[in-house]
């Protein structure tokens, strides 16, 4: 599991960094799992498995600004490369 601890500020709210993180993997995820044709849960584990979550949470910030096509091919791409190739 990928656990990390998060900064919670003193207002019990998360600061905005992170909230910012959340929200666009929460939104690019399922992104994925529908232009890839995969259920949700799938696409979250084929994700992990090569290498497109990991990739996802320490570039989000560069992902994020960019086009979702290109956010989608770049993750792709990497998963491709650590042998998840989708026919």
């Amino acid at each position: 599991m990928h656990s990390k601890q998060y900064k919670i500020m003193a207002n019990g709210y998360l600061d905005k960094s992170t909230s910012d993180k959340i929200s666009f993997i929460s939104f690019i995820i399922p992104e994925f799992a529908t232009a890839f044709k995969m259920a949700m849960p799938e696409a979250y584990q084929y994700l992990v498995r090569y290498g497109g979550f990991e990739f996802l949470t320490k570039h989000w910030w560069a992902l994020h600004t960019d086009n979702k096509y290109w956010a989608l091919l770049d993750i792709y791409d990497i998963c491709r490369k650590n042998g998840g190739y989708l026919k």
